[in-house]
């Protein structure tokens, strides 16, 4: 593992891949932008990033523990979760900020109390560690709460990287879908949250709706046993970030409209309405924080029609993040994106393969929610239609894993052709691992 004696904080790259040619009177331009970001602390496979004397980004990080009456159903769902955050304790970097809440239908300081954030050391561990033993289930929910409360320790100090986790076990009952959505609203930009779903007595979309929001990642953990690895594996991904709110800048010449701006690897991820004006044709689209990774976003232009041979710049996209004063620092990488106009037939009907790759495996994470959706309204022949288109996608894109799931809610007659049968019996944990994992895509064989 690396040891960095200078500045961690990483440089980030940036390609694009389009064809650039278009037929006469074309309008649309495709291209994918792979932005990535190297040179910073880096996560090894099990190993939290390490940095000289222990100093890294200044980080807060808040694990909000669902508290609620269902935890005790089965014990092991408390437990487990009493371990979890233990162990994402444990993986705190000397020098952070945390905080542990306690969430039922109202948010409770657990750790370290008064309205304040404690500092990681071993002291501080071991003080969570005992405060975590007092946790016990009884009451309902209002992940509201838990957020705001979230939200107002993360800001209470002056620090670059601002993170939530949060574990929850039923759905949101104690508070309406309005209220939780204003809240989402409220922290969105302030900090970023990974939300996990333990058992299956949870909303699938409500999770990941808390986790798209505020930019983190979804999962489910069916087994109370796996939260403890998960949790852990979470929180060195979090100590991981040295970059936060950075943005995706995306320059169009007058003339032009994006269609829409979609995050598309590791997971896919519409940006389109998140847009941010920043001065004039210039549009800001929120990545979230960065450590070392690399991630892809396929960027949809029209642009106004030209004759034969000429060219314009479609757009031009670079990463800037935030200044205190409201100004924006440029981070230094930048992709252009081109419209060329010609009458050679091949170069302008070729598709990209990264672009036809990608639009595949946004169809996919589409087909497989719809499919959902239309087995629990009872509409089984849709449902095998788009799950079925679901199974070919995967195959043809190589997303194994989309696969396996797939395969445990369908019989695959024919992968290639996307012949499936629905399953008569489906494991309610394989069907919300497959609706909450419905979004990762693959990338590119290159």
């Amino acid at each position: 593992m690396a040891i960095f004696a200078k500045s961690h904080v990483p440089q980030f790259s940036m390609d694009v891949y389009q064809n650039e040619y278009l037929p006469e009177g074309g309008r649309e331009v495709n291209a994918i932008v792979t932005v990535t970001a190297t040179g910073g602390g880096t996560v090894g496979s099990h190993l939290a990033p390490v940095y000289p004397r222990g100093r890294g980004p200044s980080a807060a990080v808040a694990i909000m523990v669902d508290c609620s009456g269902s935890m005790d159903y089965p014990p092991t769902k408390m437990r487990g979760a009493r371990d979890a955050t233990a162990a994402a304790v444990d993986a705190l970097r000397d020098g952070t900020h945390f905080a542990v809440i306690d969430g039922t239908h109202v948010a409770k300081e657990v750790y370290p109390g008064g309205g304040r954030l404690a500092v990681a050391d071993a002291t501080t561990r071991e003080q969570a560690r005992q405060a975590l033993r007092r946790l016990s289930a009884g009451g309902g929910t209002a992940i509201g709460t838990w957020l705001r409360l979230a939200d107002r320790l993360l800001n209470s100090a002056d620090v670059s990287i601002r993170h939530g986790i949060l574990l929850t076990d039923g759905r949101n009952e104690h508070e309406s879908p309005q209220d939780l959505r204003a809240t989402l609203e409220a922290c969105a930009g302030r900090f970023t949250c990974d939300a996990r779903g333990v058992g299956t007595d949870w909303e699938v979309k409500e999770v990941t709706g808390i986790a798209s929001a505020l930019l983190g990642t979804a999962d489910i953990v069916a087994d109370p046993a796996g939260l403890a690895a998960d949790f852990t594996r979470m929180m060195e991904t979090a100590m991981g970030k040295e970059v936060a709110d950075v943005s995706l800048r995306v320059w169009t010449p007058v003339g032009t409209k994006i269609r829409f701006v979609k995050q598309v690897a590791p997971a896919v991820e519409d940006l389109t309405d998140r847009r941010g004006e920043a001065g004039p044709r210039a549009g800001d689209y929120p990545t979230g924080s960065w450590g070392d990774e690399s991630r892809d976003y396929h960027l949809c232009v029209e642009v106004p029609p030209a004759g034969l041979g000429q060219e314009m710049l479609a757009a031009r996209v670079s990463l800037v993040v935030p200044e205190p004063d409201g100004s924006a620092q440029n981070l230094g990488a930048q992709g252009l994106v081109r419209a060329v106009w010609t009458d050679d037939m091949t170069a302008s009907t070729s598709i990209n393969p990264q672009v036809a790759h990608y639009t595949g495996q946004a169809e996919l994470a589409q087909a497989i929610q719809q499919g959902l959706d239309l087995r629990k309204a009872g509409d089984f022949d849709g449902a095998t239609a788009k799950l079925g288109r679901a199974v070919q996608l995967a195959n043809a894109s190589g997303n194994a894993d989309t696969a396996k799931l797939l395969a445990k809610v369908v019989d695959v007659v024919d992968a290639a052709t996307g012949t499936v049968r629905l399953k008569t019996k489906v494991a309610e944990a394989d069907e919300m691992t497959l609706e909450t994992r419905s979004t990762k895509t693959v990338r590119v064989k290159k």
